[in-house]
């Protein structure tokens, strides 16, 4: 039986969530025959921890759904055990790395992905607790539908599951690892209240994001669609795509994911830094693996805390943060774009070792590039006044280390991929343990 991984990384209480995850599993298990292990890694205080536990205790069986929920405490020792077992020279630094004292949204997903291998998984399905299904007629639409149909599958037997078809006949043979729909609602990014305020400061800071060597007209092309999914056009009938995907296509809270990838290719463990989730989305899109866009779109809100005091600096620093990371990024998907295919070894899965020469290559890249994104920001910053200016110091009060930190994570990133294979290794021989790693019913 096919034995998936429903994945909710959580640093909030979300008892709501869990019960509609829960409703997504059973439904997958009603529909598809699979065996769905709901994993909930929950990094909250004691009370929030306890809400959630809450949730958990009061689902109802469902033959066919194991129900895993493992607080700070419990991934910290599996993770320990895993690190200790791979084999690496520093198992410190990888538990470092794999559960920071930060937030770190690499590093919760790369948690997730350790927990699907280590509960014998065969994919990976990616939620938020910050996004809702759509409802039509009472019904939740849940993206596991078109992710079960598709993924691992040979992408020659996905043709007749679809809407429509524009898989390459040379990539019938190559596994679906990718399968993902969009989002509406809010920008996933939360910057709408900059655009509200000047528009031509939302230009000049979201262009900063883009690729130095691209056009003005190509960066303003990008500024227009940035952040802001599929539109408000709400779910009618299902639609869905094989083929290679568009990058801008595919997003990382609604998303199924092959362990032939998540296997091979972390994410950066980078803290305080949105956006350092989607490095492995474009390996696999620059490698021109067949994957499935579907319109199963989840609904994505904003939680309060990030619009007032410390935690609108806190927000917007890792907006900061991302902007500086793309230094280090834009080589490394240049390359991937560059290899294409070669990126596939001969059973068409992801050759781990040229994608980590690129990101060793892209570490002592000059950072004047990043002294420019500084100094725009500040300008941008203070022009928006207000609390805007508030962050305009403390951005400037960082400045050294902000850019210290950003060329860290291209290489705390190098560490963690070369130190992969051992750690999925580790957690597949290692396993979770019910009632030592989590609850499980």
């Amino acid at each position: 039986m096919q034995r998936v991984c429903l994945a909710l990384p959580t640093m909030r209480s979300c008892p709501g969530t869990i019960v509609d995850l829960a409703e997504e599993a059973a439904y997958a298990v009603a529909n598809f025959g699979v065996e769905v292990h709901l994993l909930v890694l929950d990094t909250t205080d004691a009370a929030e921890f306890a809400k959630n536990a809450d949730a958990v205790a009061s689902l109802a069986p469902t033959p066919g759904v194991f129900v895993h929920h493992l607080g700070e405490a419990e991934q910290r020792e599996f993770l320990r055990r895993v690190a200790e077992r791979s084999g690496a020279a520093d198992p410190e630094l990888l538990l470092d790395l794999m559960l920071p004292q930060a937030v770190a949204y690499g590093s919760c997903v790369n948690r997730l992905f350790l927990g699907a291998a280590a509960l014998g998984c065969t994919s990976a399905h990616l939620r938020n607790d910050d996004a809702d299904f759509q409802v039509v007629d009472g019904q939740k639409i849940f993206p596991i539908h078109h992710e079960l149909l598709s993924i691992g599958r040979p992408a020659g037997e996905v043709v007749a599951g679809v809407s429509r078809s524009e898989l390459d006949p040379a990539d019938a043979d190559k596994p679906v690892m990718l399968v993902s729909g969009s989002f509406m609602g809010e920008l996933n990014v939360d910057i709408g209240e900059i655009h509200e305020l000047d528009p031509a400061v939302y230009r000049d800071l979201v262009r900063l994001w883009t690729p130095p060597v691209w056009s003005d007209e190509e960066r303003d092309a990008m500024v227009d669609i940035s952040f802001k999914g599929t539109g408000s056009e709400p779910f009618s009938t299902d639609d869905s795509v094989l083929g290679v995907p568009d990058i801008w296509d595919v997003y990382m809270c609604n998303i199924a994911l092959d362990h032939r990838a998540y296997e091979v290719l972390p994410l950066l463990p980078s803290t305080e830094t949105i956006g350092c989730d989607y490095a492995l989305l474009h390996a696999m899109v620059h490698a021109r693996l067949p994957g499935v866009v579907h319109n199963r779109h989840i609904v994505n809100y904003y939680t309060p805390e990030r619009r007032t005091g410390a935690g609108f600096i806190s927000y917007q620093m890792r907006f900061v943060k991302f902007l500086l990371s793309m230094l280090y990024l834009y080589p490394v998907y240049g390359g991937m774009i560059d290899l294409g295919r070669g990126l596939l070894d001969e059973r068409h899965g992801l050759r781990v070792e040229p994608i980590l020469d690129l990101v060793r290559g892209s570490v002592d890249w000059d950072r004047a590039g990043n002294e420019h994104c500084l100094d725009v920001l500040d300008r941008s910053y203070r022009k928006l006044g207000g609390k805007y200016a508030e962050l305009a110091d403390v951005v400037a009060g960082q400045r050294q280390q902000l850019l210290d930190e950003a060329q860290e994570d291209a290489e705390r990133w190098a560490v963690l991929i070369d130190a992969w294979a051992g750690m999925a290794a580790a957690a597949r021989t290692e396993g979770l343990r019910p009632g030592v790693d989590g609850a499980a019913g």
